[in-house]
This record gives C-alpha cells, sequence and structure tokens, in this order.
C-alpha cells in the first residue's frame, strides 16, 4: 500500500554523497512511512506547495493501514521508472532517497532517518541560470512544528563564506 506523510524535520547532512536526514516520530504505534522506509530501503521527499499544504498536513493523521493516504487526501501519485517509492505529482521539488542509516534517539524515542538523494525532479520553470532552484516562484511552503506553515519569501543569496 502506497503512504504519504508530512515531514517537518529534515536536515543537509552533506554534499558529497548528497546526505540528508530527517526525524521520525516513535514507532510506538504503527508508522506506515517508517515501516515502508524499513522494508524498501527507499522513500520519496516531496517539498510541499503552499496552494496544497492543507492536503500534505492531513497526511499526519492515522489512516487505517488499507488506505492510501494519497486517495485520502486527494493528491496525485506518480512513479519513476527504477524506483520503487511514490512521488507526489503536485510537487514542484522531488527526491527519490535511500535509506543509509536509522539511529535511535533513546531520550524521546524518535529515529534519525539519514538517507542518500538517488533521483532529483525539478520543474525547469523554477530552476534560475545557475542551477539554483526558486522555491519562492515555486511556491514552496516552509513548516515549522507540526502545524506551523509559512510562505517562504525570497530575501538575498550570499557567497560561500570566506575568511
Amino acid at each position: 500500500m502506497t503512504n504519504a506523510a508530512i515531514f517537518s524535520s529534515i536536515v543537509h547532512i552533506g554534499a558529497d554523497p548528497p546526505l540528508l536526514g530527517m526525524i521520525s516520530r516513535p514507532d510506538v504505534t504503527d508508522r506506515h512511512t517508517l515501516r515502508n522506509i524499513r522494508d524498501s530501503g527507499v522513500y520519496t521527499l516531496n517539498m510541499v506547495g503552499y496552494e496544497w499544504h492543507e492536503k500534505a498536513h492531513q497526511t499526519s493523521a492515522r489512516y487505517p493501514d488499507d488506505v492510501s493516504e494519497f486517495e485520502a487526501v486527494d493528491l496525485k501519485i506518480s512513479f519513476h521508472e527504477g524506483f520503487d517509492a511514490p512521488f507526489v505529482t503536485e510537487s514542484k521539488i522531488k527526491l527519490g532517497m535511500k535509506l543509509l542509516n536509522e539511529y535511535p534517539i533513546p531520550q524521546n524515542g524518535t529515529f534519525f532517518i539519514v538517507g542518500q538523494i538517488e533521483l532529483m525532479f525539478i520543474n525547469e520553470d523554477i530552476i534560475q541560470e545557475d542551477g539554483w532552484p526558486d522555491l519562492h516562484a515555486a511556491k514552496i511552503a516552509a513548516c515549522v512544528g507540526l502545524d506551523g506553515y509559512f510562505k517562504i519569501p525570497e530575501i538575498i543569496r550570499l557567497p560561500y563564506a570566506k575568511p
């Protein structure tokens, strides 16, 4: 069964190889996403647009195992050849991830999931001349905590800092 779930705790770990980390809630109840990641070894990260953030937020509800969150919240599902995890069609920036490691955090029962970017899909209309994705033009929503959503304004891009 395909599932979708919103995660707000994503962190850049490194660029070579391209690694991202995310926090998963404790698995004291059946966590479909965590189980699917463990079972398949792959997952996707799909940046949420503020035009559909309410649908994305609703994926955090505890749907029964036989209900796809994609169908329950009316998000379109897409697959890419050679990659087993589903992508959110509406997302303008999609990452196909390979699970590398999982670290339990005993203080609160959460898990730090480390994955490597295997695939990246970015809508061409948001890529700037230097290759940078324009998150403001993509209308990407920022999530803070469990239920705070914000529009991302572009402030400025600064050069690599050197002494």
